[in-house]
């Protein structure tokens, strides 16, 4: 008679085999190679927030992408250098503008 494996033993190879690698290299990130700059953006505070003034602020700071923060919201801390974030209040009004 044939004796099988046990199934941990099998569950384990099998994750095991899921972490192998190929061999190729995986590519590098590109480097970021826009940084926001946010006192461009100060003179839009108090202002609508809209679409429009949303892009000229993209192309004021020269951040590469922007995040809305509405009122009473929670956001990710993670700092990326070419994010523009613009806080607004309940009347879509700018409150704030900074690099995060």
């Amino acid at each position: 008679m044939k004796r099988l494996a046990p199934l941990p033993a099998i569950a384990a190879a099998f994750a095991l085999s899921a972490c192998a690698t190929t061999g190729a290299e995986e590519p590098a990130s590109p480097p970021v190679e826009a940084e926001c700059k946010a006192e461009a953006g100060q003179p839009y505070v108090g202002q609508k927030a809209t679409a429009e003034v949303g892009a000229a602020l993209l192309k004021a700071t020269g951040a590469r992408s922007l995040r809305w923060v509405p009122p009473r919201s929670a956001v990710t801390m993670d700092f990326r250098p070419d994010r523009l974030t613009v806080s607004y209040d309940d009347d879509m009004v700018i409150e704030r503008v900074s690099c995060t």
